[in-house]
């Protein structure tokens, strides 16, 4: 196969100063984008330290959260925990109290005298005595009633005393009543504490979902910057290359006017020396100069 032949460069037919006018032009406007696109790089960098800050943030609330979860899920399991015993004590309590109830009423039927009902009938005439205006008459034989009342109660339940099971059932309900009033007062304890951790664990979260709506936001804006940095370079490399072209061709256009002076000086050479060569062959006397001419010109 033949060697291919070189397709030849198409020479500019746009004059040279043009050329370089363009070319610092472009220059000008590939200095601005890179300046530009330098700025957008660091604007991106500024805003991505700041969204950094803001996800530190973050993770040490979400520890902190998690710290308040596992508190708030603390205190609330003892709440069960309590309030499981203390029903078990409520159930003990009523079940002493039914016993209180069956031994009195053993008692009753014994002495004929239902104590329940005297203190309520002792109880109504207190109401009456306290609410309706009585005669003094009245009022004194009301008095007299409470008093006969209260001392017949005072009787029975000094009878009722004497009894050692009612008197051992009623010392375990009065236990049983006190264990239920400070199984109140934990879980009521503990509660709070629950709740305490539990606001201060939504307080969190709150603050949580502002950072997070703050750092998705800065995200966006990074996301923005950098495709407008990458818009911007690539715009910036386009007028790089264009330059380079522009330097080739304002190249080959000074490498074109360099061949065409230098074949126009060989030319006045060699006519310059056709001419004294002529003057040599007419026997006519050469100079130094003349000599020197013919010499660069090849002739002698």
């Amino acid at each position: 196969m033949g060697e291919s032949e070189e397709t030849p460069v198409e020479e500019p037919t746009v004059p040279i100063e043009q050329l370089i006018k363009e070319k610092d032009a472009l220059q000008e406007r590939a200095y601005t984008l890179k300046k530009t696109r330098d700025d957008l790089h660091e604007k991106s960098k500024k805003l991505a330290d700041e969204r950094d800050s803001f996800n530190f943030r973050i993770r040490e609330i979400r520890n902190k959260v998690g710290t308040h979860k596992k508190a708030r899920d603390d205190f609330n399991e003892r709440v069960k925990h309590a309030k499981e015993e203390r029903n078990t004590i409520i159930k003990e309590h009523i079940d002493a109290k039914k016993t209180i109830r069956s031994l009195e009423k053993d008692n009753t039927m014994k002495t004929g005298v239902n104590l329940p009902l005297l203190k309520q009938e002792m109880r109504n005439l207190e109401n009456e005595q306290m609410t309706q205006i009585l005669s003094p008459q009245k009022e004194r034989k009301l008095i007299e009633n409470i008093a006969a009342l209260h001392m017949k109660i005072k009787e029975q339940e000094d009878s009722l005393k004497k009894d050692p099971k009612l008197k051992e059932s009623l010392e375990q309900e009065k236990n049983l009543s006190k264990k239920i009033e400070k199984h109140h007062e934990a879980m009521a304890k503990l509660a709070k504490r629950a709740q305490e951790e539990h606001e201060s664990m939504i307080e969190l979260v709150k603050m949580l979902e502002t950072l997070s709506k703050k750092a998705n936001e800065l995200q966006e804006i990074i996301v923005l910057t950098k495709m407008e940095a990458d818009k911007i370079h690539k715009e910036f490399i386009d007028h790089v290359n264009n330059i380079h072209e522009l330097e080739r061709q304002i190249s080959s256009v000074e490498k074109k006017k360099y061949k065409e002076k230098k074949q126009a000086d060989a030319s006045s050479v060699q006519k310059e020396a056709d001419d004294i060569f002529e003057k040599f062959k007419r026997g006519e006397k050469l100079s130094t100069e003349d000599l020197m001419v013919l010499q660069k010109a090849g002739l002698i």
